[in-house]
């Protein structure tokens, strides 16, 4: 019996996140402004100069150094970066000072690209702030052809997520979750 009902439960969660990408799909887009954002040698870039030859983007919304679980998230990121850089460009943001940033990305061996937007209102703009500070997630952006940005979809990262591969295999575990916690070396 109740491998039976793991599969109907399994065919229902699909279905729901194939109607919740139709209708992410179907948003309507919302302009987004050309930052001005710090790369992790202190250069300055523009948001719309990160695409590369992409016109779609996945922007990471990350804490910073001080949250594990963003830094959960990244260091999972940073394992499908071979394969991500094939469909879309991808930047993770942190509100971090770019010095304080580029020292983390470089402990943490991340190869994908990683901006400080500290002291811009990104964060803000885009929905992703918290009293505390950033909630973490993703934004897709398109760049059209005109040079124009617009922002198609949005979700916010939390425990047991579809964005980091490992809640699934501690579901797995007969103790589960728990008050279980990522950990990490600064």
């Amino acid at each position: 019996m109740s491998n039976e009902r793991i599969t109907a439960l399994k065919k229902e969660i699909e279905a729901k996140k194939q109607e919740l990408a139709e209708l992410r799909h179907s948003a309507d887009p919302v302009t987004v402004e050309d930052y001005e954002v710090q790369q992790a040698d202190g250069s300055s870039v523009r948001l719309s100069e990160l695409f590369g030859e992409f016109d779609e983007m996945l922007l990471i919304h990350n804490m910073g150094t001080g949250c594990s679980y963003c830094t959960l998230w990244a260091d999972g990121f940073n394992a499908f970066w071979p394969y991500l850089k094939t469909k879309s460009a991808f930047v993770l943001t942190s509100p971090d000072p770019v010095h304080k940033m580029a020292q983390f990305v470089g402990a943490r061996g991340w190869n994908f690209p990683c901006v400080s937007i500290h002291d811009t209102s990104l964060v803000k703009d885009f929905g992703f702030d918290a009293e505390w500070g950033t909630w973490p997630g993703v934004s897709v952006v398109k760049k059209h052809a005109d040079g124009t940005m617009t922002r198609h979809a949005q979700a916010q990262f939390g425990p047991g997520d579809d964005y980091c591969a490992l809640w699934g295999l501690i579901d797995l575990l007969p103790s589960g979750k728990g008050d279980w916690e990522p950990k990490y070396n600064k």
